[in-house]
């Protein structure tokens, strides 16, 4: 890994951070799936230019129909919808240990739809400490009250489930797309399902905001930042260091995530958080151990 990576890495998992903590400040203004929608609005905008200026081929065929609507029902709108309700309950710094859920939960998810082979004993035993750590950080009594705690994680939990969902669904060996075109038609996607789930979906529509300049500007920066830019970087970097090492970023990012809602909004971990992100850390060791420590062997015996 060269020295530009790991800076791209750490600035990923820096603006992945403050995105918890952007979404926490426009949420007092504007209500989840519509903050969402319109997340995705400004993102959709910028990928699209990005995508024409670089001449990429937009024409999706077939096999990307099916790729591309998985995508955007699961990774964009039902993983935002459900991770912005969540998080008028819970910290910035829990949501994004919450989050870290999902390298635990994709290798059970991958098997079930035929794309990995069985968890052994010790990854059984990783999914259970996961488990651990998701009832640590529901934490009823810990100055919040029971059902807003236990109703923020379950929103959160239930947004990790869909982004699983959305990256092993989406795998076709057949799709033709590169992935920022692919990005582009999933935000689509995902746009047209948000905004209409807005509308239906009581106490989500325009009506419900109570729009300030702050809001605005929280909104643009989440849309731009963490979303257009980071998800470009992180593709980037997906590519050099593989799936595995990307793994890693969901530990890097609750760190950054507790700094800036300590920052900006105020917030200070709980004792719950942090047992929970060392349950999740532990849960991750044992699940994905075996993965890294070959990794690392193979990149060992290239270098020699």
């Amino acid at each position: 890994m060269s020295r530009r990576d790991v800076g791209l890495f750490l600035a990923l998992a820096a603006a992945w951070g403050t995105a918890f903590v952007a979404t926490k400040a426009a949420l007092a203004s504007v209500p989840p799936v519509l903050l969402a929608a319109l997340r995705f609005d400004v993102a959709l905008v910028v990928l699209l230019g990005v995508a024409l200026a670089s001449g990429v081929r937009l024409r999706p065929t077939r096999a990307d129909v099916a790729p591309v609507l998985t995508g955007g029902v699961f990774t964009v709108g039902l993983h935002h919808a459900l991770l912005f309700a969540g998080q008028q309950y819970v910290t910035s710094a829990a949501a994004s240990v919450l989050m870290g859920l999902v390298p635990i939960l994709t290798p059970a998810a991958a098997r079930l739809v035929g794309h990995a082979d069985r968890l052994d004993a010790r990854g059984l035993v990783g999914v259970g400490v996961g488990f651990l750590g998701v009832v640590l950080m529901a934490d009823p009594g810990d100055g919040v009250a029971a059902d807003s705690g236990v109703l923020g994680v379950a929103f959160v939990l239930g947004s990790a489930l869909a982004w699983v969902l959305g990256a092993v669904l989406t795998r076709e060996e057949r799709a033709s797309l590169g992935a920022l075109a692919a990005q582009v038609w999933m935000a689509a996607v995902g746009v047209v399902l948000l905004h209409g789930a807005a509308l239906l979906v009581p106490g989500q529509s325009f009506a419900a905001a109570t729009p300030t300049p702050a809001a605005a500007a929280w909104t643009l920066y989440l849309a731009v930042v963490p979303g257009a830019a980071g998800f470009l970087v992180y593709f980037h970097l997906l590519g050099r260091l593989g799936p595995v090492r990307m793994g890693l970023l969901e530990y890097a990012i609750p760190p950054f995530a507790a700094a800036f809602g300590w920052l900006v909004l105020g917030e200070t971990p709980s004792v719950a958080t942090g047992l929970g992100f060392l349950a999740v850390c532990c849960a991750f060791a044992l699940v994905a151990g075996g993965a890294l420590r070959a990794t690392v062997r193979r990149r060992l015996a290239d270098v020699e």
